[in-house]
């Protein structure tokens, strides 16, 4: 009997819960005839032109689309579901375990995860520029705050490797809060480090330890960021033609008449090199879609629909500078807009 009174308590409260939720989500509605997004200043470009064609194709308002990058996007849209919380979260990484954890906490318990193309993490410099060519070991030595567990005491790129210009240390980039800098440490900056046998040693004794030691960098005036704003890096390189940026490679693809592509191990950032993952900044991009909001805020699903079709191979996303999924991901992207299938915590690291 007390079990049985147990269970019926508990559908009570899950009932409950749901009938919250739902009512949250359906506030959401009656305070928004428009879709909100946030995140990546990567993104943004691609994800306002889709909104745009959206807009002119279905009669609904223009989403709005605010540039947080991505780190502050997952902070707002995992607050919670309603109308004071966005729709969507634009992406330039992966979500992370501990952010899908808070969205579940806020009760954002069902996110769908939606692979929109590819970009790459890209090093630029002004066509004037010296003409640099790195590996990932020269730009981990040059920017990391302790490489290998000492303190950087390198001014130029040649203290780093004699090979290099004897010209001092000037990089400009994204914040701490943006996917592009978190990418960059990911992809580039601690496989720099881990060329050391040490520091793949350390990887594995003390996890903690080592992401401390590859992945931290230094502050002005070798690492210089410069915001959410990747148009304020190409104009600092065209004032300063000896420093590097870092950038989405759509951003370096439309301003190619003032800054080209630096190569990193021997490999030029190209849409050919980063489709098929040969540069070392290949990654995904990503929207993120609050469920419950679909259905309520009107033209979510149709939006995304959107975002898919110009980001296809051939679509007029790729003309600005974002390369097309590989076809399994594509289809699997496909899948997950249509069914709009919850990401679980077991897919996240």
């Amino acid at each position: 009997m007390v079990q049985k009174f147990a269970l019926i308590a508990l559908a009570a409260t899950s009932a409950l819960a749901l009938s919250a939720c739902q009512d949250q989500a359906s506030s959401a509605g009656a305070s928004r005839d428009f879709i909100s997004a946030v995140g990546s200043s990567t993104v943004y470009p691609f994800a306002t032109t889709a909104g745009e064609r959206f807009a002119e194709a279905t009669g609904n308002k223009t989403p709005k689309i605010d540039s947080t990058g991505t780190g502050g996007g997952f902070e707002r849209f995992c607050q919670g579901v309603g109308g004071d919380t966005p729709d969507i979260i634009n992406a330039s990484r992966r979500m992370k375990a501990k952010e899908f954890a808070t969205c579940q906490a806020n009760g954002v318990t069902d996110v769908v995860e939606v692979q929109i193309g590819i970009d790459g993490i890209a090093l630029g410099e002004a066509q004037r520029g010296p003409g640099f060519k790195l590996s990932e070991e020269d730009i981990y030595k040059a920017l990391a705050a302790n490489p290998y567990g000492k303190p950087n005491t390198a001014k130029t790129w040649q203290d780093v490797n004699p090979a290099l210009p004897a010209v001092n240390i000037s990089v400009f980039g994204p914040p701490s809060t943006s996917g592009t800098y978190d990418a960059f440490k990911e992809l580039i900056l601690i496989k720099g480090c881990d060329a050391n046998a040490d520091m793949k040693k350390l990887k594995d004794s003390d996890k903690d330890q080592h992401d401390a030691v590859c992945g931290g960098l230094r502050g002005a005036p070798y690492y210089v960021e410069q915001g959410e704003n990747d148009n304020l890096i190409i104009s600092k390189l065209d004032k300063n033609p000896t420093s590097l940026g870092i950038f989405g490679f759509s951003y370096l693809d439309a301003n190619k008449d003032k800054i080209k592509g630096v190569p990193i191990q021997d490999i030029a950032p190209s849409y050919a090199s980063i489709a098929d993952k040969s540069y070392p900044g290949s990654r995904p991009l990503f929207i993120y879609v609050k469920k419950a909001h679909v259905g309520v805020i009107p033209g979510i699903a149709e939006y995304v629909a959107e975002l898919l079709k110009g980001s296809a191979d051939g679509g007029y996303l790729i003309a600005k500078g974002l390369i097309a999924s590989q076809p399994a991901d594509a289809a699997k992207a496909s899948a997950n807009a249509t069914a709009m299938t919850p990401l679980t915590a077991a897919e996240l690291k």
